[in-house]
């Protein structure tokens, strides 16, 4: 008796050891994950990357402060260092608030996919590897990167923070609703990761959930129970289940002349909002722990995968039911017209999931753009220009992501299906491909695009929106799209995986319209050359600007009843900075203010990066047969 309470205090003993050994977590997928990413280059680069545009930040923050006091007295500029530390430390904090979000979702874009695709995920479960530890692992080893990232920012915060007027409080709670915001934005990554097999989809869909959680439902919960609530009330709850909210909230609190004195007070608390958000991201993962073990078991038997749709599911019961199984799906054999690539395109569905997913999909999107029209006639502010630019930079701006998307996936699908080598081998030359991948490209983004269209017809019959608008934003969209399939078309052909291509079509679209910009604003405040020459025309190449500048001019039922001679264009340059002989900034007007030289401009533009979105597809098409296996 004595030998066996030995043996089962021994035994609990080392259950309770196993417990509380942090390896039970994770399991060996952590140090597998974590091997693998100290291999990949693309992981450094990453980092160097970060690095640089934090350094083009914090140099520009810096720079914009230092002149906006050279005119005072050194008193005065010493005074003002706390100020300086305020405005540098609150610029590091979103960045890295920002840049991680982003980051989050295209790593864990494939943590799970690749695994269900490869059909590894059966053979993981064979193992002592239990589905916890596969989720817990592939989040933590994504999640250890990001918190190296998050590390390099450290000792910038630490070294500015001496300027003093920065709280420890701020700096802890930025850093804390940082890394509870991307868990959750991690788990819902896994989460789509299971259910989609594409990249590209799992990142959009994140970052539809994303603009759904954190804004639309947010927008009406506050409309629909403003009048019943107090506005306080409403305003707690929506921030401590928002990371974007919570951040603005502790940012404006320590930008105050108080620092940070608690806001709110009882009615919000950072620690609150982490509980809430750490306690969303265990729901999340505990669905995708259930999902994987389902999906492993089906993997493991030989059942239906995860990727497959129920009517194929129901397809294939049907005819593994049948005797004349055969018979039937030849008879479904569908005739191919034209150019296969282009056949193959525009068979291919635009949302995975059936009909009843798509009809879902219109009818949500229609729903609430339809509710969002209802809330701005409540308010009185849909005859407003600044309501509809916001609007049509969304819409502009939606489309760009997904155009940029959905571009850099059409060959690297090919790739990661082994489909490629066999597309290459028929008799197919190479601008068939090219051209009929394009087509894909146009017809998989014409939704989005549809939506803006939409908006524009409504109101221009409405009389609110002037019928030039039309013109200009038709113009805008085309050489968009030209663009992005071109320059999709060569990054797919360039790489081998839809993630590395997803994320340089995007970081191209970053580096001409936001960190061009930056570059040029950092070289002009070190030279100290006050030419804003360079800044504008970058300004002007932006689409967001012309979206903004053609739907402002044009938008509002004063203006959609003027005459084109009428309608006035503000754009970037339209004013020539300088220096007075006392040193204050003077401007005057130059030119470029009326719709015939607006549509001259956009017309420049467009043929410009058409001719660039071509100049892509020709590389793409260099490329095509390159490092094929």
């Amino acid at each position: 008796m004595a030998s066996e309470s030995k043996i089962t205090t021994r035994s609990v003993l080392t259950r309770l050891g196993g417990v509380l050994r942090p390896g039970w977590l994770t399991g060996p997928i952590f140090d597998k994950e974590l091997r693998v990413s100290a291999r990949r280059r693309r992981n450094y680069v990453l980092r160097f990357v970060y690095l640089t545009l934090l350094t083009i930040l914090i140099t520009l923050v810096w720079m914009s402060v230092v002149e906006a006091s050279s005119y005072y007295s050194l008193a005065h500029r010493i005074a003002q260092m706390s100020k300086a530390g305020k405005v540098i430390i609150t610029s590091i904090l979103w960045f890295q608030f920002c840049m991680t979000q982003r980051i989050t979702v295209i790593m864990l874009s494939t943590s799970i996919s690749d695994e269900i695709h490869h059909r590894t995920l059966g053979v993981l479960m064979t193992t002592p590897i239990n589905s916890f530890q596969i989720v817990m692992g592939k989040l933590f080893s994504k999640l250890w990167q990001l918190i190296i990232l998050m590390a390099i920012s450290l000792p910038l915060l630490a070294t500015v923070r001496v300027f003093g007027g920065v709280p420890w409080e701020f700096v802890i709670s930025g850093l804390c609703i940082t890394l509870t915001g991307i868990i959750f934005t991690g788990a819902v990554s896994i989460y789509f990761s299971i259910r989609s097999r594409s990249a590209y989809a799992v990142i959009l869909k994140t970052l539809f959930a994303g603009g759904v959680l954190y804004a639309f439902l947010p927008f009406m919960f506050f409309w629909l129970l403003e009048d019943t609530y107090p506005e306080m009330s409403l305003i707690s709850i929506i921030l401590h289940a928002n990371p974007f909210g919570a951040m603005a909230w502790i940012t404006s609190d320590m930008m105050s002349s108080g620092g940070m004195r608690g806001g709110m007070g009882p009615f919000f608390s950072w620690s609150v909002h982490c509980v809430v958000m750490l306690a969303g991201s265990a729901l999340v993962l505990a669905a995708c722990v259930r999902i994987i073990r389902k999906v492993a078991l089906q993997q493991a038997t030989g059942a239906a995968g995860a990727f497959t749709t129920r009517k194929q599911r129901r397809q294939q019961k049907r005819q593994a039911g049948s005797v004349g199984a055969a018979e039937l799906s030849a008879g479904r054999i569908r005739r191919v017209v034209g150019s296969p690539i282009i056949w193959k395109e525009l068979k291919t569905p635009l949302l995975r999931g059936g009909r009843i997913a798509a009809i879902l999909a219109v009818f949500f999107t229609i729903g609430a753009l339809i509710t969002t029209y209802l809330v701005c006639i409540s308010e009185r502010c849909l005859d407003d220009e600044d309501t509809h630019v916001v609007y049509a930079t969304l819409f502009v701006g939606l489309g760009v992501l997904v155009t940029a998307v959905m571009s850099a996936t059409t060959i690297t699908t090919e790739k990661e299906t082994r489909s490629w080598p066999i597309l290459l081998a028929t008799t197919l030359s190479d601008w068939q491909i090219i051209f009929g991948k394009a087509v894909g490209v146009f017809r998989k983004c014409m939704p989005i695009w549809l939506l803006l269209a939409g908006h524009v017809v409504l109101f221009t019959f409405a009389g609110i929106i002037h019928p030039i608008a039309s013109l200009h934003l038709a113009m805008l969209v085309a050489w968009i799209v030209v663009f992005f399939a071109g320059s999709g078309l060569y990054f797919s052909a360039r790489f081998r995986r839809t993630t590395t291509a997803v994320v340089m079509n995007i970081g191209l679209a970053l580096a001409l319209w936001a960190i061009l910009p930056a570059l040029l604003a950092l070289i002009m405040q070190i030279d100290g050359n006050h030419d804003r020459g360079a800044i504008e025309f970058a300004l002007c190449a932006n689409p967001l600007v012309q979206a903004t500048v053609v739907t402002e001019a044009a938008s509002g039922d004063y203006k959609a009843e003027k005459s084109l001679a009428e309608l006035d264009y503000s754009w970037p340059d339209r004013y020539r900075h300088g220096f007075d002989e006392y040193g204050n900034i003077v401007g005057h007007e130059y030119g470029n203010k009326t719709a015939g030289r607006t549509t001259g401009r956009m017309l420049s533009w467009m043929l410009f990066y058409m001719l660039v979105g071509f100049l892509f597809a020709c590389l793409a098409k260099r490329r095509l047969r390159r490092n094929v296996f």
